[in-house]
C-alpha cells in the first residue's frame, strides 16, 4: 500500500517520497532572476528530504509577475540562475519542478510583507506607479478588493502571443534543469479568470461555454506539451470551485480535467478558484485536508494521478490521505517554510523504520550514529505509541 514515504514514479521520472514543497511566493528576486538566496531556500528544503521541490510560481511574461520582486523565465538570460537552483536540489536527492505561470488582474502588487491596506490584505499599484503596470485578463473586470484599477482586455493576437510565451517558458525551464513542470491555472490569476464565469465575459472563442472558458487552458497546454519533453511530467493546479454560485462548480472542473488529460496532463493538482473577494458563506481555510476529497473525486472519475495542498502539515492527514488512495502527493507549502526537515518530522512522528533516510546519505550517516538521548539533536520528540494526536 502507497503511503507518505513511499518512491512515486510518474513519466520517467521517480520521487523518493511523496512530499512536495508547493510554490511559495517569497518576492527576493530581481529582474525576475534567481540567487545565493533561493539556493540556499529551496536547497534546504531538498536536503530536508522533500522529494519535490518547487520555487515559486515563475512568470512567463514580466507582467505576468505578482510584483517587480517575483521570479520569471520569460528572458534567456534568466536561464543560468535557475540552473543554480535546479543543480542544488538534484545535488541534496529532490526533484526539481516549475510552476508556469502569469497572475493577470491580480498583477502589479506591493509585495505583502512591506505594505499592507487597512484589512491586512495586499496592496495593489496603480498602472503609472513606478513599480506598477496595466494588468490583462480576459475582459476588462478589474478583481476587486484593491484592485480596482482599470485592466486590459486580451486580444486574440495577445492570447496567441501569451500561449507562445508558455513555450518558450517551458524551454527555458527544460534547458535550466527542470524535470517536473506544473501550468498554474488557479487562484485568480490569468489561466483561471479564462476559466471563471465571475472573471470571463467574453463573446468569441474564449468565452461563453464551458469548452470556450476552457480554450485559453488547453491552448498553453498544447504550446508547452509541443516543446516540453515527453518523458517529463506535464501537470497543472486548477482553480477547481469558485466557492461563488456564478462561478466555476467542482462538476465543470472534472469534465475540463477530461479534456486536458486528452491533451497530454499527467496529474492535476486540485485548488481553489479564487476568481472573486466576495466568496459565498464562511471560506473553510481551517478543515484539514481541504482539497482532499476534492482531489479524490477527480482521481476516481477521470482516472488521473491527482495532489492537492492546504492543511496537510499534520503527518498523519498527509499520510492517510496517500493511504486511502485519495491523492498521490502532498503539497506543502506553509509548513515546509515553517521546517524545512518536515519530512524527517514526519517519518519520526509515524513510526517510520529509518527517518534518517529521509536525508542525504551524509546526514543520515550522523544522526544515525547519535550517542547520546535520541531526542537531543533538536527535533521534537517523536510520539510514544498510545500518545495523543496532535
Amino acid at each position: 500500500m502507497p503511503h507518505l514515504f513511499s518512491p512515486y514514479t510518474l513519466k520517467g521520472v521517480t520521487l523518493r517520497n511523496r512530499i512536495a514543497m508547493s510554490p511559495m511566493t517569497m518576492y527576493n528576486s530581481v529582474d525576475g532572476r534567481m540567487d545565493d538566496y533561493h539556493v540556499m531556500y529551496l536547497g534546504a528544503r531538498a536536503a530536508g528530504g522533500f522529494g519535490l521541490v518547487f520555487p515559486e510560481q515563475v512568470a512567463i511574461t514580466a507582467d505576468g509577475r505578482t510584483t517587480t520582486s517575483c521570479a520569471g523565465i520569460w528572458d534567456d538570460s534568466q536561464i543560468e540562475s535557475h540552473s543554480r537552483v535546479t543543480a542544488m536540489i538534484k545535488r541534496m536527492g529532490g526533484v526539481p519542478a516549475i510552476q508556469l505561470g502569469h497572475t493577470g488582474r491580480k498583477g502589479s502588487e506591493i509585495p505583502p510583507h512591506i505594505q499592507t491596506n487597512a484589512q491586512g490584505t495586499w496592496k495593489a499599484l496603480p498602472p503609472d506607479h513606478p513599480d506598477g503596470w496595466l494588468c490583462v485578463a480576459p475582459s476588462a473586470i478589474p478583481y476587486g478588493g484593491d484592485h480596482t484599477f482599470e485592466v486590459h482586455a486580451l486580444t486574440l493576437e495577445e492570447i496567441k502571443a501569451l500561449h507562445r510565451s508558455y513555450a518558450d517558458a517551458a524551454r527555458r525551464a527544460a534547458e535550466a534543469g527542470y524535470q517536473w513542470v506544473q501550468l498554474h491555472f488557479a487562484h485568480g490569476y490569468l489561466a483561471s479568470s479564462f476559466f471563471s464565469p465571475l472573471a470571463n465575459h467574453r463573446t468569441d472563442e474564449y468565452g461563453g461555454s464551458l469548452r470556450n472558458r476552457a480554450r485559453f487552458l488547453l491552448d498553453a497546454m498544447d504550446a508547452v506539451r509541443e516543446v516540453w519533453p515527453e518523458d517529463l511530467p506535464l501537470t497543472m493546479r486548477l482553480g477547481a470551485d469558485d466557492m461563488h454560485p456564478d462561478g466555476i462548480a467542482l462538476d465543470e472542473s472534472i469534465e475540463a480535467i477530461g479534456w486536458m488529460k486528452e491533451h497530454g496532463l499527467d496529474l492535476a493538482d486540485v485548488s481553489l478558484g479564487v476568481n472573486t473577494d466576495d466568496m459565498v458563506g464562511e471560506a473553510p481555510w481551517g478543515i484539514p485536508g481541504l482539497f482532499v476529497e476534492r482531489a479524490a473525486r477527480v482521481g476516481r472519475e477521470i482516472g488521473i494521478p491527482v495532489s492537492c495542498s492546504w492543511n496537510l502539515g499534520n503527518p498523519a492527514v498527509a499520510d492517510s490521505a496517500i493511504r486511502e488512495g485519495k491523492i498521490d502527493i502532498a503539497m506543502l507549502g506553509r509548513p515546509a517554510l515553517t521546517n524545512p526537515h518536515w519530512p524527517l518530522y514526519a517519518a519520526r512522528e509515524l513510526g517510520h523504520e529509518d527517518p534518517f533516510s529521509m536525508l542525504p546519505a551524509d546526514w543520515g550517516w550522523w544522526l544515525r550514529h547519535l550517542v547520546g538521548d535520541e531526542d537531543s539533536i533538536g527535533l521534537p520528540p517523536a510520539r510514544r505509541a498510545g500518545d495523543s494526536a496532535h
